[in-house]
């Protein structure tokens, strides 16, 4: 069997990356991949499938054509903030894929926000006619059941992501503190100035390595670059294109503190106490899923004083997942792998 796997793959994203490896990782071993890639070269090299241009209608349709399914694979694509046009790409994809007779899966999905009629419209008819469906949070499970729709709901399927060693992360000084932020309107210069002088007290008063790591670097590194000039040599920008090892990074952390969501996954998988700057509804829920302590980034303190306090505060006093807890998180996360091999007939 073939399946063509369809999300914002080879768009340089870490977490968009991460949730393909955990599809490739989770796919049964009787379908062979192809994938809708922004660079086929570099995903063909990265995971040895097969991948074509995600933006070339005569390739996909090609791709669909010599396929027997088409997989959604994760994250937030049926949403209209980033992009408008993004329920109209991957809803299309859908639907040709569904009036071409192939089996259709939505898997992991986040669905929303929706704040369009159209884009709305779009969502609901496409999952509606989907074989399978799986989602990653409550609020794309009510919507879903709204639609009377069947689906299954499990955390997020980068909890149960390998992870593998960072070469020289061992070398650096402990304790260290990972990171990752990214860009949006309410992360002005001035915020982001706050943050850099928060982290210049924070590393002074605990001696911590801060590893910056952008998990778009085309959009994030710029940020990190600007935290790097407030801090001592003690702290590096550290850019990783595997999405394993991306994982892997944080087990050597002591605490980590993200806007990115999957930054949060796999900081908070990796045990470590995790301080979250939330930008998104989905940001929002894990925090109150895992009890994350943050900030609204809009909510941020102006004192870089009140800042650092506050991480000093869940640095010494703060707890991460027990390894109990994030085993029990990734058992449930393999409930998507079981959809897969329930609807691509596989035993």
């Amino acid at each position: 069997m073939r399946a063509v796997l369809c999300g914002y793959y080879g768009m340089g994203n870490g977490g968009d990356e991460a949730l393909l490896a955990s599809l490739l990782q989770m796919l049964p071993p009787t379908v062979s991949p192809i994938v809708l890639s922004g660079n086929p070269s570099q995903t063909r090299d990265r995971y040895g499938v097969e991948a074509c241009d995600r933006k070339s209608f005569p390739a996909i349709v090609d791709a669909l054509r010599r396929s027997d399914a088409l997989i959604w694979g994760g994250g937030s694509l049926m949403q209209d903030v980033t992009s408008a046009l993004n329920p109209f790409y991957y809803g299309g994809l859908m639907w040709i894929a569904q009036r071409m007779g192939l089996k259709t899966i939505a898997w992991a999905q986040g669905i929303g926000p929706l704040n369009r009629s159209v884009t709305q419209a779009i969502t609901r008819i496409v999952i509606s006619d989907c074989t399978g469906v799986s989602v990653r949070d409550e609020k794309s499970a009510r919507l879903v059941s709204g639609w009377k729709q069947p689906f299954a709901l499990a955390p997020d399927p980068v909890w149960a992501l390998g992870a593998t060693p960072v070469p020289g992360l061992w070398n650096t000084r402990a304790p260290r503190v990972a990171v990752a932020l990214r860009p949006h309107p309410a992360l002005t210069e001035s915020r982001i100035n706050q943050i850099a002088h928060a982290l210049s007290l924070f590393q002074k008063a605990t001696d911590a390595y801060i590893l910056l790591i952008p998990f778009q670097p085309s959009r994030d590194l710029s940020i990190a670059k600007s935290l790097k000039t407030a801090l001592s040599d003690q702290s590096e920008i550290m850019c990783l294109d595997d999405p394993r090892q991306l994982k892997g990074v944080f087990k050597g952390v002591e605490m980590a503190i993200a806007m990115r969501f999957h930054g949060l996954i796999m900081a908070a998988s990796a045990e470590c106490r995790c301080f979250a700057i939330s930008y998104d509804p989905k940001v929002d829920q894990i925090m109150q899923e895992l009890d994350l302590p943050g900030y609204a980034v809009e909510t941020l303190p102006e004192d870089p004083n009140i800042l650092c306090q506050t991480w000093l505060e869940h640095y010494a006093n703060g707890v991460g997942l027990s390894s109990v807890q994030v085993q029990a998180i990734a058992d449930r996360a393999l409930i998507h792998q079981e959809l897969l091999a329930e609807h691509l007939d596989c035993p």
